[in-house]
């Protein structure tokens, strides 16, 4: 699939859906929130796919983190960490990813929304050249059960040298199809900056289900390349990811 049809399918959903949304009856006024809200997060997965590849040799990893919003504003900050094994794989050292973001939300009109904000992926003592640390920008609307986003680095991305300015484009589409159980359907484009060997389109399909005690989520994902490769193993292959998680 040529990049030129990647957008022209995330262009095409983006519209299908907003008018979609548009077209809903208007809901039930929800709860009033407070204020401050602060929540936390625990995962398992079966593999950590990271648009489309894996950073843990196709094996499982554990994940948590925290999040802190402030409703009135929009205002938001958090902190997330995984266990990894790709740096070792690319001759560094450690096996944690530990994310640091903060951004704003909110609302353009009654069905649209916004979401900008910078996001750091720090890989403590990763003793990569260049650094696998990177830090990137992002924005994204959403309407309805469609949102699209763009990623933008402003340093080297993950320790790929002369990669400043690389881009993220992601579109997805979580629709509820029964009873609770969530359609997750996903298209996005990494381009590697002067490292065009590097760039590639990442697929996912899966569904998820929130049964009060832990989410269960299931899909498959797949990343158009060869380039990424972790003790021999081409770590975009077609997989099934299974992921339990709890917020509270």
């Amino acid at each position: 699939m040529t990049i030129a049809k990647n957008f022209t399918l995330i262009a095409a959903l983006t519209l299908a859906f907003a008018s979609m949304a548009h077209a809903e009856e208007a809901a039930p006024a929800p709860e009033a929130k407070p204020d401050n809200e602060v929540s936390y997060n625990l995962a398992v997965v079966s593999d950590y796919r990271y648009r489309g590849i894996s950073q843990t040799r196709l094996k499982p990893a554990l994940q948590g983190g925290a999040d802190y919003v402030n409703n009135p504003t929009g205002l938001y900050a958090g902190t997330w960490l995984s266990t990894i094994k790709w740096v070792k794989d690319g001759g560094g050292s450690g096996e944690v990813e530990w994310d640091l973001y903060a951004g704003k939300r909110g609302a353009i009109t009654d069905t649209i929304s916004y979401d900008v904000g910078g996001l750091y992926y720090f890989y403590p003592s990763n003793d990569l050249h260049p650094s696998a640390n990177t830090f990137e920008l992002y924005g994204q609307i959403s309407a309805g059960p469609v949102s699209l986003k763009y990623s933008q680095s402003t340093t080297n991305l993950f320790g790929v040298a002369d990669s400043k300015n690389s881009g993220y484009v992601d579109a997805q589409l979580n629709q509820e199809i029964a009873d609770g159980y969530i359609l997750n359907l996903h298209i996005g484009r990494q381009n590697v900056k002067n490292n065009g060997a590097l760039s590639y389109t990442d697929y996912k399909a899966g569904v998820t289900k929130d049964f009060g005690v832990v989410s269960v989520a299931l899909a498959a994902v797949y990343a158009d390349t060869e380039a990424y490769v972790g003790k021999g193993k081409n770590l975009g292959k077609t997989g099934a990811v299974l992921t339990i998680s709890k917020t509270f």
